[in-house]
């Protein structure tokens, strides 16, 4: 049985072989995910060892406290965030073992190809077409928006439309589609902080063999809920420490800077302060609920609160600073890899915020989500559920 000494006894095997000050990065990502240690809880020969996911912070901690290097989890946090644990879940055998490794060690980054412009907050009312070909394959024709990261993507997790003679919610088939193919038209969508870390993606005759999809023809909307879940863990349940994220530039301001503080300014940052570090706590109680496996509609209350927390934060921070908290380093159009939402300055954080409460689900879904399926109250009166998606109006 692989236990904790176990664990640390094959962590110590992966530095002895290859020292991590002489070993090239992808070389050692390469090991870590052949010897299991990548993601613990997941199958051997698939970066894990099958063991409990709290045994994870096991192997993390040696090989942090060794300098190993990290797989950047930022740069492809849709990839390890959402399109592994689908893939893992629904996928063939073949297609876990062609995208796991890559996806893990960072070689291979992921969008996902689900909003349309007519269906944001509806997403099962989508459009884009995928129509089964003769020869087994599918030609897929649409648009898809706000697509994070797709200018930096190999792959991406798609959901189309197989059958519009069925409800909209029957009739979706999920796939992973090739952004380099041909078809495949990325443009940058600027955002009100001058970037262009989002986009908008035109699917044109984009051929996806039969073998990249995932899960049954007209299943994809279930498929698509495990993603949708993973997703709003990983927004609304991200590792922070103690005065991490947007309340800690907040504190140091105030901290710094005596001449800025007022009473009632001193009370909504305590309040604030408080708020972010219940929020912390919560987070991490619902990774450990993720030990026991897959993550549920909690992770909806985690993301809202998010979302509240970053736009009153930032508000706070922008009056804190006056005159000051006003000011915008820099309007160029840039396409980050990363948001960075505390390596910049307050009028970033601000402007970036706004999104925060409709990327991920919005919030009014969300609370949709928690009415319904954590507190158990009656869903909203629904005219749609039985009527073919082709007569539905648009």
């Amino acid at each position: 049985m692989t236990d904790a000494a176990e664990l640390t006894r094959r962590t110590a095997e992966l530095l002895a072989a290859h020292p991590p000050a002489d070993t090239d990065r992808l070389d050692f990502l390469k090991a870590r995910f052949d010897a299991g240690l990548a993601w613990v809880h997941y199958p051997e020969g698939l970066g894990g060892l099958g063991v409990p996911r709290s045994l994870q912070s096991v192997v993390d901690t040696a090989l942090e406290a060794a300098g190993a290097p990290d797989n950047d989890a930022r740069r492809n946090g849709i990839g390890l965030g959402m399109a592994a644990p689908t893939i893992l879940k629904y996928g063939t055998e073949e297609q876990k073992q062609r995208y796991l490794r890559p996806l893990w060690i960072g070689e291979e980054v992921w969008c996902q190809l689900f909003s349309e412009p007519g269906a944001g907050s509806d997403l099962a009312a989508l459009g884009t077409r995928a129509v089964r070909q003769d020869d087994g394959d599918w030609v897929v024709n649409g648009q898809k928006v706000w697509t994070s990261g797709a200018h930096n993507a190999r792959w991406a997790i798609l959901i189309a439309r197989t059958d519009p003679d069925v409800p909209k919610h029957a009739g979706i088939t999920y796939f992973i589609c090739d952004m380099t193919d041909p078809g495949v038209d990325v443009r940058p969508l600027r955002q009100i902080t001058g970037e262009a870390e989002f986009n908008e993606v035109f699917l044109t005759d984009v051929r996806i063999p039969d073998s990249r999809r995932l899960g049954g023809i007209g299943d994809g909307w279930r498929v698509a809920q495990t993603t949708l879940n993973n997703e709003r863990v990983a927004i609304g349940g991200m590792r922070l420490p103690r005065e991490g994220g947007m309340i800690g530039p907040v504190a140091r301001t105030w901290r710094e800077r005596p001449a800025l503080r007022t009473h009632d300014l001193h009370q909504r940052l305590l309040t604030l302060w408080v708020e972010s570090e219940v929020a912390r706590l919560t987070a991490e109680r619902l990774r450990q609920q993720l030990v026991a496996g897959q993550p549920g509609p909690e992770g909806a209350g985690m993301k809202l609160a998010f979302a509240r927390l970053n736009q009153e934060i930032s508000g706070l921070e922008v009056e804190l600073r006056g005159e000051e908290g006003l000011l915008y380093d820099d309007w160029t159009m840039r396409r980050p890899e990363l948001v960075d939402f505390t390596g910049r300055d307050a009028g970033y954080r601000y402007l970036r915020s706004k999104g925060n409460s409709i990327e991920g689900g919005t919030s009014e879904v969300l609370l949709n989500i928690v009415a319904e399926r954590v507190l158990g109250l009656p869903a909203e009166p629904r005219t749609d559920k039985d009527v073919a998606w082709k007569d539905l109006a648009r």
